[in-house]
């Protein structure tokens, strides 16, 4: 077995304000990760029981921070709209033509939005992506009233007093 690559000495002293700076949990354990070797000399198997890791990830940070420096131990942030058609502010233009047509009590039809879109990204999508975005802009699916909105309560029920049954 080969002897492991030293840390630098300086590492050391820098290593404890970076555990107080750590942001988020998963920083942390990765400075522990790197601290624990220089300070208390622990081996890899010791630092992966300690932290709950596998020994091959523990190399795979010690040897990335050799490497790379403090730049290694600093976490990217995850997630993100990586295949998005359009932004958020895109979709969003696109939509208030839509959205205007709704306030004014017109039936919107998921198809039209859908051919829109089409075209504004210069292919076919599936009908998911525009419920999907619909949804992300805090529209829901509703149905048209059974009843018409200025309708006479008193007037119905009168006929249906009056009128001869079928």
């Amino acid at each position: 077995m080969r002897t492991p690559t030293p840390i630098p000495e300086e590492a050391q002293v820098a290593l404890l304000p970076l555990l107080k700076q750590a942001k988020g949990k998963r920083e942390y354990q990765r400075v522990l990760c790197i601290w624990l070797r220089a300070a208390m000399g622990m081996p890899p198997a010791d630092i992966a029981q300690a932290l709950g890791w596998s020994l091959g990830y523990v190399k795979q940070v010690q040897a990335r921070y050799l490497r790379e420096g403090e730049s290694a131990l600093k976490v990217e942030q995850r997630g993100g709209r990586y295949r998005e058609n359009l932004s958020v502010r895109e979709e969003t233009a696109l939509l208030a033509p839509f959205f205007e047509k709704a306030e004014r009590g017109e039936l919107l039809l998921v198809t039209e939005i859908k051919r829109a879109y089409e075209v504004r990204v210069g292919r076919k999508v599936p009908k998911s992506t525009l419920y999907r975005l619909l949804d992300r802009h805090g529209w829901r699916k509703l149905a048209p009233r059974p009843f018409h909105p200025k309708a006479d309560q008193a007037a119905q029920e009168a006929f249906k007093k009056t009128s001869p049954s079928s």
